[in-house]
């Protein structure tokens, strides 16, 4: 998207304000935007969907806390390999805390927190949980690079043997994702180390490398490798993708990492009764919300899905005769799960208010007629006009229109 005139029009960082999706202020400082409220109604249907389809392949979800004592990031190795990307430690009652991160230390804690057996295995965990990067200044934009990040992140703790297949898996429920939400890949990356960084030596780099290797062309992929990329403690497999002025980000990830269950001294009972180390695939779907959020408003220019827009259903009533049926009629569609808005008569003719809400993917219009009838006369984003209906019929349709694909 070379065209600066379209590159703007796609712009996130333009598209995000004019819609009223998300906002900054000094006070806050650079880099922690905030969601508005239809901002927030995209955020909570995409964390709606990701967390059923991450249910519907065995993961269990859990929440774990976004401080942090400095000893923990010390035994996981981001304090030696990554604290330049890190905030300072905050000293409380004699101790140092640290805001975290990445989650996989605490999800590390919460595998140990019982004994785990080969039966258990995989294990997967899943949290929608809050992180911290200290990024320069000069780096930040729009969400696509911030400081608070709300990661869609899972760690999955397998056998060394199946680490190519649990890779496969993970990369097969982003692409699912991805269709359903109309995200294209720029490509794949196959992230290895590099010259001139910082790795931990323990990190089974060649079996790792292997196994994402295996996985990639199992899935039917084509990838580049790129060298310097990897995380500090193994090699990685980085989608990407390109916003409006064709800059290039990382989107979701698998990796795959031998050296923190080592840290932290994570084992497994074997069916033969010994202990061996499980291996932690680190694995983000959506990614940081920010970002995934930046690349859907670029892609959908604010005409999102009917069950990822903000507003599902546009209530219009033709004059203010029909206010209290219209606001009756958003009452049941709210009843019935979806976000409903009613576009009231003061606020502009009709054919203004139809304007306003151009981006909605159904409207409900009621003049005289309908609100005598107690029907409404529905019209789709794309045109179309349907005939007259009952409400709870109308409402029927709405629902089964504004559901998540298969």
């Amino acid at each position: 998207m070379n065209d600066p005139t379209t590159a703007r029009a796609h712009d996130h960082h333009r598209l995000g304000r004019v819609l009223g999706l998300y906002g900054t202020d000094p006070l806050l400082g650079a880099g922690l935007p905030y969601l508005l409220p239809d901002g927030a109604s995209v955020r909570h249907a995409l964390e709606e969907y990701v967390r059923g389809l991450e249910v519907a392949d065995g993961y269990q979800h859990v929440h774990s806390p976004v401080l942090g004592k400095q000893e923990l990031y010390v035994r996981s190795g981001h304090w030696a390999h990554y604290r330049a990307d890190m905030f300072p430690p905050m000293e409380v009652g004699g101790e140092h805390f640290v805001l975290r991160p990445s989650l996989c230390p605490h999800h590390a804690l919460i595998y140990r927190s019982q004994a785990r057996s080969y039966r258990e295995l995989p294990l997967r965990l899943a949290e929608l949980g809050g992180m911290f990067r200290a990024e320069p200044s000069g780096t930040l934009g729009g969400l696509t690079r911030v400081r608070a990040i709300h990661l869609n992140d899972a760690h999955l703790f397998c056998a060394p043997e199946s680490l190519a297949e649990e890779v496969a898996g993970a990369l097969a429920l982003i692409r699912t994702a991805y269709r359903t939400l109309g995200l294209t890949p720029s490509r794949y990356r196959l992230s290895l180390p590099g010259e001139g960084a910082s790795y931990a030596l323990d990190g089974g780099w060649e079996r790792s490398a292997a196994a994402l290797t295996e996985a990639l062309a199992a899935s039917g992929l084509d990838w580049e490798e790129g060298r310097g990329e990897a995380a500090f403690y193994g090699p990685k497999i980085d989608v990407q993708a390109r916003d409006a002025a064709g800059r290039e980000f990382t989107l979701s990830t698998v990796q795959a990492d031998f050296h923190q269950p080592a840290a932290f001294g994570l084992d497994y009972r074997a069916a033969n009764g010994s202990r061996p180390r499980p291996v932690m695939v680190h694995r983000s779907v959506l990614g940081s919300l920010e970002r995934v959020l930046a690349r859907l408003i670029e892609v959908h220019r604010g005409a999102f899905p009917a069950w990822l827009a903000p507003v599902q259903v546009g209530v219009v009533p033709v004059g203010e005769e029909q206010e209290e049926a219209a606001e009756s009629f958003v009452r049941r569609c709210r009843a019935a799960g979806l976000r409903a808005r009613r576009y009231p008569a003061h606020a502009g003719t009709l054919a203004a208010r139809v304007r306003q809400a151009r981006l909605v993917p159904h409207l409900a219009v009621l003049g005289a007629r309908e609100a005598a009838a107690g029907e409404v006369a529905l019209r789709r984003r794309d045109g179309a006009r349907l005939p007259a209906r009952p409400e709870a019929e109308a409402v029927a349709l709405l629902v089964a229109g504004s559901g998540v694909p298969e």
